[in-house]
Protein backbone atom coordinates (compact mmCIF):
# COMPACT_ATOMS: atom_id res chain seq x y z
CA UNK A 1 0.00 0.00 0.00
CA UNK A 2 1.26 3.48 -0.86
CA UNK A 3 2.30 5.80 1.94
CA UNK A 4 -0.08 8.43 3.25
CA UNK A 5 -3.64 8.53 4.46
CA UNK A 6 -5.90 6.23 2.45
CA UNK A 7 -7.84 7.92 -0.35
CA UNK A 8 -9.62 4.82 -1.59
CA UNK A 9 -11.45 2.24 0.46
CA UNK A 10 -11.51 -1.31 -0.87
CA UNK A 11 -14.25 -3.24 0.85
CA UNK A 12 -15.52 -6.75 0.29
CA UNK A 13 -18.32 -8.87 1.63
CA UNK A 14 -16.13 -11.74 2.88
CA UNK A 15 -12.55 -12.92 3.18
CA UNK A 16 -13.04 -15.16 0.13
CA UNK A 17 -13.65 -12.03 -2.00
CA UNK A 18 -10.01 -10.99 -1.43
CA UNK A 19 -8.92 -13.35 -4.22
CA UNK A 20 -10.74 -10.98 -6.61
CA UNK A 21 -10.31 -7.68 -4.79
CA UNK A 22 -6.54 -8.04 -4.35
CA UNK A 23 -6.28 -7.09 -8.02
CA UNK A 24 -7.66 -3.65 -7.16
CA UNK A 25 -5.10 -3.33 -4.37
CA UNK A 26 -2.27 -4.42 -6.68
CA UNK A 27 -3.28 -1.83 -9.28
CA UNK A 28 -3.38 0.93 -6.67
CA UNK A 29 0.04 -0.19 -5.40
CA UNK A 30 1.39 0.09 -8.95
CA UNK A 31 0.03 3.65 -9.16
CA UNK A 32 1.20 4.58 -5.64
CA UNK A 33 -2.32 5.46 -4.48
CA UNK A 34 -2.93 5.00 -0.74
CA UNK A 35 -5.89 2.79 0.14
CA UNK A 36 -7.32 0.71 2.94
CA UNK A 37 -8.94 -2.72 2.84
CA UNK A 38 -11.78 -4.03 4.98
CA UNK A 39 -14.14 -6.99 5.12
CA UNK A 40 -17.58 -5.43 5.49
CA UNK A 41 -20.57 -7.69 4.96
CA UNK A 42 -23.91 -6.07 4.20
CA UNK A 43 -25.69 -9.07 5.70
CA UNK A 44 -23.41 -10.37 8.46
CA UNK A 45 -21.88 -7.12 9.74
CA UNK A 46 -24.43 -4.39 8.97
CA UNK A 47 -23.27 -2.18 11.85
CA UNK A 48 -19.69 -2.35 10.53
CA UNK A 49 -20.96 -1.39 7.07
CA UNK A 50 -22.92 1.54 8.50
CA UNK A 51 -19.94 2.82 10.48
CA UNK A 52 -17.59 2.37 7.53
CA UNK A 53 -19.77 4.15 4.96
CA UNK A 54 -20.91 6.92 7.29
CA UNK A 55 -17.33 7.65 8.43
CA UNK A 56 -15.63 7.37 5.03
CA UNK A 57 -15.62 11.08 4.20
CA UNK A 58 -14.47 12.08 7.68
CA UNK A 59 -11.55 9.63 7.37
CA UNK A 60 -10.50 11.28 4.10
CA UNK A 61 -11.63 8.67 1.60
CA UNK A 62 -12.52 9.95 -1.87
CA UNK A 63 -13.79 6.75 -3.55
CA UNK A 64 -15.02 3.36 -2.36
CA UNK A 65 -14.42 0.19 -4.37
CA UNK A 66 -16.84 -2.47 -3.14
CA UNK A 67 -16.69 -6.10 -4.21
CA UNK A 68 -19.36 -8.65 -3.43
CA UNK A 69 -20.72 -11.92 -4.71
CA UNK A 70 -24.10 -13.62 -4.74
CA UNK A 71 -26.78 -11.18 -3.59
CA UNK A 72 -24.02 -8.53 -3.73
CA UNK A 73 -25.78 -5.87 -1.69
CA UNK A 74 -22.57 -4.33 -0.33
CA UNK A 75 -21.90 -1.74 -3.09
CA UNK A 76 -25.49 -0.51 -3.16
CA UNK A 77 -25.82 -0.34 0.61
CA UNK A 78 -22.53 1.55 0.87
CA UNK A 79 -23.69 3.95 -1.85
CA UNK A 80 -26.92 4.57 0.04
CA UNK A 81 -24.94 5.83 3.03
CA UNK A 82 -22.32 8.12 1.47
CA UNK A 83 -22.02 10.73 -1.25
CA UNK A 84 -18.66 9.29 -2.30
CA UNK A 85 -18.49 7.50 -5.65
CA UNK A 86 -18.93 3.77 -5.14
CA UNK A 87 -17.50 1.42 -7.74
CA UNK A 88 -19.04 -2.04 -7.61
CA UNK A 89 -17.09 -5.17 -8.49
CA UNK A 90 -19.16 -8.32 -9.00
CA UNK A 91 -17.29 -11.26 -7.49
CA UNK A 92 -17.71 -14.54 -9.31
CA UNK A 93 -20.11 -16.84 -7.49
CA UNK A 94 -20.23 -20.62 -7.65
CA UNK A 95 -23.90 -20.80 -8.45
CA UNK A 96 -24.25 -18.37 -11.35
CA UNK A 97 -20.60 -17.55 -12.11
CA UNK A 98 -21.02 -13.91 -11.05
CA UNK A 99 -24.04 -13.07 -13.19
CA UNK A 100 -26.15 -12.82 -10.04
CA UNK A 101 -23.58 -10.43 -8.54
CA UNK A 102 -23.43 -8.34 -11.70
CA UNK A 103 -27.18 -7.93 -11.94
CA UNK A 104 -27.54 -7.14 -8.25
CA UNK A 105 -24.91 -4.38 -8.41
CA UNK A 106 -26.06 -2.97 -11.75
CA UNK A 107 -29.77 -2.80 -10.94
CA UNK A 108 -29.73 0.10 -8.50
CA UNK A 109 -32.79 2.30 -8.12
CA UNK A 110 -32.62 5.86 -9.41
CA UNK A 111 -30.95 8.08 -6.85
CA UNK A 112 -28.47 5.52 -5.51
CA UNK A 113 -25.77 5.19 -8.18
CA UNK A 114 -23.15 2.50 -8.23
CA UNK A 115 -20.67 2.35 -11.12
CA UNK A 116 -20.60 -1.34 -12.02
CA UNK A 117 -17.49 -3.01 -13.44
CA UNK A 118 -16.89 -6.40 -15.01
CA UNK A 119 -17.11 -9.66 -13.09
CA UNK A 120 -13.94 -10.76 -11.34
CA UNK A 121 -10.27 -9.86 -11.73
CA UNK A 122 -10.70 -7.47 -14.68
CA UNK A 123 -13.47 -5.62 -12.86
CA UNK A 124 -11.35 -5.22 -9.74
CA UNK A 125 -8.34 -3.93 -11.67
CA UNK A 126 -10.51 -1.57 -13.72
CA UNK A 127 -12.27 -0.32 -10.59
CA UNK A 128 -8.88 0.69 -9.21
CA UNK A 129 -7.99 2.41 -12.48
CA UNK A 130 -11.32 4.24 -12.51
CA UNK A 131 -10.91 5.29 -8.87
CA UNK A 132 -7.40 6.56 -9.65
CA UNK A 133 -8.74 8.44 -12.68
CA UNK A 134 -11.31 10.15 -10.47
CA UNK A 135 -8.57 11.22 -8.04
CA UNK A 136 -6.32 12.31 -10.91
CA UNK A 137 -8.82 15.04 -11.79
CA UNK A 138 -7.41 16.92 -8.79
CA UNK A 139 -3.92 15.38 -8.56
CA UNK A 140 -1.49 16.15 -11.37
CA UNK A 141 1.19 13.76 -10.10
CA UNK A 142 -1.28 10.88 -10.12
CA UNK A 143 -2.49 11.95 -13.56
CA UNK A 144 1.11 11.66 -14.78
CA UNK A 145 1.49 8.20 -13.21
CA UNK A 146 -1.72 7.10 -14.95
CA UNK A 147 -0.46 8.42 -18.29
CA UNK A 148 2.81 6.54 -17.82
CA UNK A 149 0.95 3.34 -16.86
CA UNK A 150 -1.23 3.62 -19.97
CA UNK A 151 1.83 4.17 -22.14
CA UNK A 152 3.47 1.05 -20.72
CA UNK A 153 0.27 -0.87 -21.49
CA UNK A 154 0.33 0.42 -25.07
CA UNK A 155 4.03 -0.36 -25.42
CA UNK A 156 3.45 -3.93 -24.25
CA UNK A 157 1.33 -4.72 -27.32
CA UNK A 158 3.39 -6.09 -30.18
CA UNK A 159 2.74 -4.53 -33.57
CA UNK A 160 3.01 -7.88 -35.30
CA UNK A 161 2.35 -11.42 -34.10
CA UNK A 162 5.44 -13.41 -33.23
Amino acid sequence: MADGAPLIGIIMGSQSDWETMRHAAEMLDALAVPYETRVVSAHRTPDRLYDYAKGAIERGLKVIVAGAGGAAHLPGMAASMTRLPVLGVPVESKTLEGLDSLLSIAQMPAGVPVATLAIGKAGAANAALLAASILALQDQALAQRLEEWRQRLTDSVAERPQ
